[in-house]
C-alpha cells in the first residue's frame, strides 16, 4: 500500500466516523424530544375551572353500602394509590348502584395506566358481552364538573348492567372521550379472544388513534394525578330510562368535590411517614 491509498484508507474511516457521530448526536437529540415533549405539549388546563378531586361518600340515606373487594372487581388491574369498589342497596326496595373510583396522585410508568382498561376490555375480558346502545356517552355535570361519562350495557349469564364511567386528570374533567378500547371490546366480546389477541386489533383501531389525536389536538394533560369513576345498576327494561335517570342522580350523592392540591399534599405527607427509613 502506498502513502496515497492510506491517506485515502484513514480519510474514508475519518468520514464514517463522523457519520456515525453525526448519526448518534441525531438519534440521541430524537430521543430526548420524544421524551420531554409530552410534558411540555400536555400541559393544557382550563383555567375557568377549580381542579377537585371526588370523594367518594359511602353513607347515603336511605341506602345501605357494602363494600366489594378491589382485587376481585373486573378492574383489579388498576394498581391504584387509593381505590373503593362497593354497592349500595336501596332501604325498602330492589334497585342496587355498584361504584368504583380509583386515585393515582403520581404517575407510574411502571404500571398500567387508570384509563387504559377501561370496561369496555377488562369487562369483556372476563366474560360479559356488550350490547350496542344509544347514545353511547353522556355529559353530567357533577357538582359543577361537567364530565363525558361512556355509557355501555354489558350483559353476562342474562344478567343486564348499565355502565357509565369517566375520569379526570390534573383534577379537571377529560376533554376527550374515554372510547378508545370500544372496538377491542366488542372484537373481544364476539370472538372471545384470548392473550394477546386484542393488541392486535389495536394496531388497526380508527377508533384508538382517533382519541390519541383529540388528546394531541386538545393539548390537555395526559400524565400526572388521576381518577377513574364507574357507577352501574341492573338493567331492567328496555328503555333503560328509569336506569339513566337513577344513575345520574346517583352521581351527586356519592360523589363529593374536595380540594385538590389540600389531598395530594395529605397523600405525600402521608408517603414520606409510611417511607422506610434510609
Amino acid at each position: 500500500m502506498n502513502a496515497a491509498e492510506g491517506s485515502r484508507e484513514n480519510g474514508g474511516e475519518e468520514r464514517a466516523g463522523r457519520r456515525w457521530l453525526v448519526f448518534s448526536g441525531a438519534l440521541s437529540l430524537f430521543l430526548v424530544v420524544l421524551w420531554v415533549f409530552p410534558k411540555f405539549w400536555y400541559t393544557r388546563r382550563d383555567s375557568r375551572v377549580e381542579p377537585v378531586w371526588f370523594a367518594a361518600r359511602t353513607n347515603i340515606p336511605g341506602w345501605r353500602y357494602h363494600s366489594l373487594e378491589v382485587d376481585k372487581s373486573a378492574e383489579r388491574l388498576l394498581r391504584a394509590d387509593a381505590a373503593l369498589a362497593g354497592e349500595f342497596v336501596e332501604e325498602g326496595g330492589s334497585r342496587r348502584v355498584r361504584v368504583f373510583s380509583a386515585k393515582r396522585y403520581k404517575e407510574n410508568p411502571n404500571l398500567i395506566g387508570l384509563f387504559v382498561h377501561t370496561p369496555d376490555r377488562c369487562w369483556t375480558q372476563a366474560g360479559w358481552s356488550l350490547q350496542p346502545v344509544f347514545p353511547d356517552h353522556v355529559e353530567i355535570v357533577v357538582h359543577g364538573v361537567r364530565l363525558v361519562f361512556e355509557r355501555r350495557l354489558f350483559v353476562k349469564a342474562g344478567h343486564r348492567e348499565l355502565v357509565y364511567f369517566g375520569g379526570l386528570v390534573g383534577g379537571q374533567a377529560v376533554p376527550y372521550r374515554l372510547d378508545h378500547n370500544l372496538d377491542v371490546g366488542i372484537y373481544v366480546a364476539m370472538k372471545r379472544l384470548h392473550g394477546n389477541a386484542g393488541a392486535g386489533k389495536r394496531a388497526f383501531d380508527k377508533r384508538f388513534w382517533g382519541r390519541v389525536w383529540d388528546s394531541f389536538v386538545s393539548r390537555s394533560r395526559l400524565y400526572g394525578p388521576k381518577q377513574f369513576l364507574r357507577i352501574s345498576t341492573p338493567a331492567e327494561g328496555e328503555s333503560l330510562a328509569e336506569e339513566d335517570a337513577l344513575l345520574q342522580g346517583f352521581l351527586e350523592k356519592w360523589l363529593k368535590p374536595v380540594p385538590y392540591e389540600e389531598e395530594l399534599k395529605t397523600w405525600r405527607a402521608r408517603k414520606r411517614e409510611t417511607a422506610p427509613a434510609a
